[in-house]
């Protein structure tokens, strides 16, 4: 084979090759009361309602609601944790932002508030009189389990 026809089939094999994909996305978590993190992020993991998710780069593109629940993401082999409660995701192949009710780290988690949070929240569910009692004391008693779990897990 000569040298043109070689350069001509390496060239035409290199224009067919599927572009890289990313190696990060773009991950923004926000409350209503500030901006929690901006950063990049390689894997991540959200407590959408009908289960945990997990994100890659390129994933695609959806908006969940999130439930109570323990989001985290790896970032330069550093995995990072939030205790979440109640708000929506948005996943695009490169950006994922979480809008949340609340968002903490486990070293901010004040332990003994969320233990009295629990306590009151099982004290609900036994003495609720609506339906729109237990779903409420559910959802708190969810909220505090994930905080003081979360809590746990301090680096």
């Amino acid at each position: 084979m000569s040298g043109d026809a070689r350069r001509s089939i390496e060239s035409k094999s290199q224009k067919l090759k599927a572009p890289s994909m990313p190696n990060t996305f773009h991950l923004e978590i926000v409350t209503p009361e500030k901006m929690i993190v901006r950063d990049d992020a390689e894997e991540m993991q959200i407590p959408g309602k009908g289960g945990y998710l997990g994100i890659l780069p390129g994933h695609a593109p959806l908006i969940t609601e999130l439930s109570a629940g323990e989001l985290s993401y790896r970032n330069g082999g550093q995995t990072h944790r939030y205790a979440v409660v109640w708000g929506f995701a948005e996943v695009l192949p490169d950006k994922v932002t979480v809008l949340a009710e609340a968002a903490e780290r486990p070293e901010d988690i004040n332990v003994n508030l969320a233990r009295d949070q629990k306590q009151r929240a099982e004290e609900h569910l036994k003495n609720g009189k609506s339906e729109d009692d237990f779903t409420r004391a559910e959802e708190e008693l969810k909220a505090a389990e994930t905080r003081l779990e979360v809590a746990g897990k301090r680096a």
